[in-house]
C-alpha cells in the first residue's frame, strides 16, 4: 500500500471513528449506513449501488435484466429519501423470487466494507459517479469487477479529491459514460475503459399508474387544464406560483401539482403556500374520498417519493425546475415523454445531453424566468386538456433510445455467469 491508499485509508478510518462514536445524533439515513450490512448471499451475487432517488429509478432496467439473467442482486442507497423508495421498490423489483434484496450503502471505511466482502460479490456497479477509493481498491484486490454505468462527471467533480480519484478511477473495470463530456473527463481522471453508453434517463421502463386514490382527483379536475411543476428548487416555488395566478386570470379553473425537488424542503413549501392564503392539499396527508371536496381544491402539492413521472400524465402543461434559479437543470423527459408541452429554465447544463435533442425535435422550450408567466398564458389557449391520452409524441429523437441496450450489452463482459 503506498501513500496515496494509506493517506486516504487513514482520512476515512478516521471519519468512521468519529462518526460511531457520535452515532446516535446523527440522522437516521446516517444512522443505517454505520449498520450496513448484507443478508445471506450466494457467490458470484451482485452489488448495486444507487447514491439516492434518481439513482434508484435509473438503476430499475438494470435490475430487471439482471434479474432476467439469473443473477442475485443487492441494492444499496446512501440517503433517508433512497432508503424510503428502495423499501417501497423492492417488492415489485423482485416479484417473489427472493433474488433482489436491498439496504443502506457502508461507510468507506475497513469496519463498514467487512460485511460486504465478507462473501465478496461478483461484481460492483453503481449509477453515475459512485467512486470510492477503499471500496474500490478491496474490489481489486479480490479481483471483483467494478462498473460505473450511466457515468457524469463534471469539471467540479473532476478537481474534487484529484488525487485519490485518480487513483481510484484507475480501478475501474468499465465506465458505460453517459454523453462524451463525462466520457472524455472520465479518461481523463484514468479510467482504463471508458464507453459511450447513452443516457438511462432516456430510456427508463415506463413509470407505475398512479394508486387509486388519485381516481376522485382526476374526475373532479378532468375538464380543466392541469400545471404539473416538478424537481422545483429553492426560490422556483415562488416563480411557479406567479406564473399559476396569472395564468388563472385568464383560465379561473386552472390546477397546480407542485412537487419540490428535495425532500427536506416539502414543509418550506407547505408553509409558503399556507402564507400566500392558498387551498392546497399534500400528497402525504389523507386524501379525500369523494370528487367535491377536490372541486374546491386548486393546488396538490406532490410531497411523496416516486410519483411524479406518472403524475406528469395528469397535466396540460409542464415545468421542470432546477434551471431557473440553479444551473444544473432536471430531467425533462418524464414530462415530454408523455407529449406535454415542457418549459424549462436556461440552467439546464447538467442535462444538456437530454435537453437539446429536445429542443431540435421542439418537445421543450428554454424560457427565462422574466417570461415564464406570458409563456404559461399563452400555451394553455392552444393546448390540450390531456396530451398524455395521445401517448409518445411524434418525433421522437432517435438519440434518446437504446441507452439500456448498450449499456446492458457493454456491463455484460464484466458480470459473472448467473449462479
Amino acid at each position: 500500500m503506498d501513500f496515496v491508499d494509506a493517506s486516504y485509508l487513514g482520512a476515512v478510518t478516521l471519519a468512521g471513528c468519529v462518526l460511531r462514536a457520535a452515532r446516535r445524533g446523527l440522522p437516521e439515513a446516517w444512522q443505517a449506513r454505520l449498520q450496513a450490512s448484507v443478508p445471506a448471499l450466494r457467490p458470484g451475487w451482485i452489488w448495486v449501488q444507487a447514491v439516492s432517488v434518481g439513482e434508484l429509478m435509473l438503476a430499475e432496467g438494470v435490475v430487471g435484466r439482471m434479474l432476467e439473467a439469473g443473477h442475485r442482486v443487492h441494492v444499496t442507497t446512501g440517503t433517508g429519501a433512497g432508503l424510503e423508495l428502495l423499501a417501497r421498490r423492492l417488492p415489485a423489483w423482485d416479484r417473489g423470487t427472493g433474488q433482489v434484496s436491498g439496504g443502506a450503502f457502508p461507510l468507506d471505511d475497513p469496519r463498514g466494507l467487512e460485511p460486504f466482502f465478507a462473501l465478496p460479490p461478483g461484481a460492483f456497479v453503481s449509477l453515475e459517479t459512485e467512486i470510492w477509493p477503499n471500496l474500490l481498491r478491496r474490489c481489486a484486490a479480490a479481483r471483483v469487477p467494478a462498473c460505473i454505468v450511466n457515468g457524469r462527471l463534471t469539471a467540479r467533480s473532476l478537481g474534487r479529491g484529484r488525487t485519490w480519484m485518480a487513483r481510484a478511477a484507475s480501478r475501474l473495470s468499465l465506465v458505460a459514460a453517459r454523453d462524451p463530456a463525462s466520457a472524455e473527463r472520465f479518461r481523463e481522471l484514468g479510467a482504463p475503459k471508458v464507453v459511450l453508453g447513452g443516457n438511462l434517463k432516456a430510456d427508463l421502463p415506463p413509470p407505475r399508474p398512479l394508486a387509486r386514490r388519485w381516481e376522485p382527483l382526476r374526475r373532479a379536475w378532468a375538464e380543466e387544464p392541469v400545471l404539473v411543476a416538478g424537481n422545483t428548487v429553492e426560490g422556483e416555488e415562488e416563480l411557479v406560483l406567479e406564473a399559476w395566478a396569472a395564468a388563472r386570470a385568464g383560465r379561473p379553473g386552472l390546477r397546480l401539482v407542485l412537487a419540490p425537488r428535495q425532500p427536506r424542503r416539502f414543509q418550506a413549501v407547505a408553509q409558503l403556500l399556507e402564507d400566500r392564503g392558498l387551498a392546497f392539499l399534500r400528497a402525504s396527508g389523507t386524501w379525500p374520498d369523494g370528487m367535491e371536496p377536490w372541486r374546491e381544491i386548486p393546488i396538490l402539492l406532490l410531497d411523496t417519493l416516486g410519483e411524479l413521472a406518472a403524475a406528469y400524465s395528469e397535466g396540460t402543461l409542464a415545468l421542470v425546475g432546477g434551471g431557473w434559479s440553479w444551473h444544473g437543470g432536471h430531467n425533462p423527459l418524464e414530462s415530454a415523454s408523455w407529449g406535454l408541452p415542457t418549459l424549462v429554465g436556461p440552467g439546464y447544463a447538467n442535462f444538456q445531453d437530454l435537453v437539446e435533442p429536445l429542443l431540435r425535435a421542439g418537445l421543450v422550450r428554454v424560457v427565462p424566468g422574466a417570461g415564464l408567466a406570458a409563456e404559461v398564458s399563452d400555451l394553455l389557449r392552444n393546448a390540450p386538456l390531456r396530451p398524455a391520452q395521445a401517448g409518445r409524441p411524434a418525433g421522437w429523437p432517435e438519440e434518446l433510445t437504446g441507452a439500456l441496450e448498450k449499456t446492458w450489452q457493454n456491463l455484460t463482459n464484466f458480470l459473472p455467469a448467473p449462479r
